[in-house]
Order: structure tokens, then sequence, then C-alpha cells
């Protein structure tokens, strides 16, 4: 699938965006300015401005250390070892099976990063980040997929300028670039079906607090994976709610499988097959479609949109749960990291509310508004109405 071309603004700028880019340009130069740097380090009143700036910069080139020194932790499981209690570095690097050079040179980066604490004299235990990863499931599991990414920029100009037929990340998520989905085998839909599972509860209760589903009397979670969301949503809807999942045929019997473990099997209709290609189940008065839509490019998110559309019915409410570029307060979790995610994985692209707004009214949709949600860094919200004008998108 190939995104559909944006429109660019190609008109003149006005007289304010001229003042504008004519400012901008003489701050880049003053802060291009070695003198300038220095008389601004030198000056009691701008030295804390230059000293954050320069903290902030060094940050982003230290960045790839600090990531490797949380997947270090996460794969030795030092954060359960030390949730036993504080402990020396003798102790710690007998226990991990590392040089105890090494087990000193990791704690103390985890020190620096608040993952861990001095306690006393060669003593270390848990600081305010590391402790809200004892247990953390869905955290462990974000971290240790992204050996993948790692792998795809490790020239991340040549993967710039010529992104690779097959990444790992791709690989990873196999879904991304197959020309049929709902063909995949039982073994490649494992890995990244585990990852989303555990990762779900991250966002399942956000979702769940932000929107009533409980009013609604059937709801249809499309590209469902193994059914977490919906497992989540139980608790909190009537029993006589139908709970209905839709995703490809393996991840399907993933589902199953699941939601008889849980208890809910008989609650939880599983349908299998491709939403690019596969008509959706009837019946739902609400839909959900939860870290979906950023998957794919436009014009297969706009046939993902136009599917739950035709699903749904007259009154029909769709649900769109996901990450989304230039959230305030949650930018660099867009474009920043989203952007260059989804282009290693070979497919989609982090949206705005308003191109997610857009694709939304294309396929039938009205009436768009956003939920606030209590972590948008993780889950923006949208909620948009099958519009009453229009028949079902084709």
């Amino acid at each position: 699938m190939h995104a559909m071309p944006a429109l660019r603004d190609t008109a003149p700028p006005s007289r304010l965006g001229a003042w504008s880019e004519r400012w901008s340009a003489w701050r880049d130069r003053l802060l291009s300015s070695p003198a300038f740097r220095r008389r601004a380090a030198a000056f009691p009143f701008t030295a804390p401005i230059a000293r954050r700036s320069a903290s902030q910069l060094f940050d982003l080139v230290a960045g790839f250390v600090y990531s490797q020194v949380l997947h270090a932790c996460v794969k030795l499981d030092l954060f359960e070892l030390l949730a036993e209690g504080a402990q020396d570095v003798r102790t710690i690097s007998g226990r991990l099976g590392l040089p105890l050079e090494s087990t000193e040179r990791l704690l103390d980066a985890g020190v620096a990063l608040r993952l861990f604490e001095r306690r006393g004299r060669d003593r270390y235990g848990l600081g305010p980040l590391g402790a809200p990863m004892v247990g953390n499931d869905a955290i462990a599991a974000m971290v240790r997929h992204h050996a993948a990414l790692y792998a795809d920029l490790a020239d991340p100009v040549a993967f710039l300028r010529e992104r690779p037929a097959q990444t790992a990340l791709g690989q990873y998520w196999p879904y991304a670039d197959a020309s049929a989905p709902e063909g995949l085998a039982a073994a490649s839909v494992a890995a990244y079906s585990d990852l989303m599972t555990a990762s779900q509860p991250l966002v399942a209760d956000e979702i769940l607090d932000a929107y009533p589903i409980g009013r609604h009397r059937a709801l249809l979670d499309v590209g469902g994976g193994e059914g977490a969301f919906l497992i989540s949503a139980a608790a909190r809807v009537p029993p006589s709610t139908k709970l209905m999942l839709f995703d490809l045929p393996a991840v399907a019997e993933r589902a199953r499988r699941r939601c008889a473990a849980s208890g809910l099997g008989h609650r939880i209709d599983v349908y299998a097959g491709s939403f690019l290609d596969d008509e959706l189940p009837a019946g739902a008065d609400i839909a959900t479609l939860v870290r979906v839509v950023h998957d794919h490019d436009d014009a297969a998110a706009l046939r993902i949109l136009r599917a739950v559309r035709r699903a749904l019915g007259t009154d029909g409410v769709l649900l769109v749960a996901e990450p989304m570029a230039r959230t305030r307060g949650a930018e660099r979790m867009g474009d920043a990291y989203f952007g260059i995610y989804l282009f290693a994985m070979g497919s989609g692209k982090p949206r705005t509310q308003a191109a997610l707004t857009a694709l939304l009214h294309e396929a039938g949709f009205d009436r768009v508004q956003a939920l606030r949600t209590r972590m948008p860094l993780q889950t923006g919200l949208l909620v948009a109405r099958v519009a009453r004008t229009t028949e079902a998108a084709p």
C-alpha cells in the first residue's frame, strides 16, 4: 500500500509569517555563534538556560546508551532481584553472573538514570523509576522487543537513504508488508501477539475510563489481538453486552484460547479474517480500533475505517485509540519515536488528531470528538459517529 500524497500549502507567506521567518533566522544565527554561547554560559541570568540546553543536547547524544542500560537491566531481571531488598554489589555481581566491575558500572549508570539508589556503602536498592518496573510485564516486553529497532538503526543514514526491503522490525510485525496477512502462520504472529497482550493493560483502562462502553449493547474490537482489551471491557459492561473480536486467523485462534482460559470463552465471539479484504461481522453498535490505524498507510487505513463503517449500524460509534502526532506534552513520542519506528516497521505513520479526523470523515463518520485520557503520551482517543447523511462507504 502506498500512502496518499499529502497536500501542502504553497501559498506565499503572510506578512506575519515573513516576520516570523526573519526572527527565526536571527535566533538561529545567534544560537549557532560560539561567542554568544560563551557569553550566555557566563552571564548569571542566562547561564541556567545555557546549561539546561547543553544537558538536553547531550541527552540526545547519550540516549542510546541510556536505553541500553535499561535493556540490560530488564534482560538480567535486575529489578526483580532488587525488589527482594537492597544488596551489596558483590552479592549482586554473583547473582547476575557478571564481573564485579561490569556490575558496578551498570548499577552506577542505573543510579544516574534514577533506576537505582545507593543505600550506604556498596549497597544498591530500587530507585523511583526502577520500582515501577517490578513485575511490569508490559514495559519489560516493550523494552525487549526494541532490539529489532536498534538493529535496523545501526546505520541510520543508510537506513533513511534506502530502507531495506526486509527490516528486523518488519519481521517482528510480519503483517506490515505481507501481501496476504490472513495467511500468516501461527509461529509468525506469536511474538507480536504476546507483546500486544502484555502491553494492552497500558491502554485498556485509559479507554474504558474515558468512554462509557457499558451504554452499548454490542462491542466489536477490530484487530483485537488475543482479546486483552475485551477481557478488560468485560468487567466494565453488563453481562448482556455482546463482545466480538476480529483479527487474522492465526491471531484469532490464540484469542479463542486466551478468552477460554480467562473464563470468558462463552461471552466473546471470535471472528477470523483480514480487515483489508473481508467484511467485518455485523451487529455491533460500537467498534474499537486500538493501536491499529497508525500501523497502516493512508489508503489501507481508509479501507479499514470504511469496513468498520459498513459493519456498524446507523447509530454506530467508533473509538480510535492510539498515540497521536503533535500531542501537547508528548510531541517526541509522536513524530520522533513513532515516526521512525513505523518507518522501520515498513507501514503506517503517526497522525495528528486533524489528520485522523479527515480520514474518519472520508470513511463516512462525523461528529468526531477527542476524549481526554490520563496518559496522552501512549493513548490518544477519538470518538466518531456514523454520518447520518451518507450511505455506507464503498
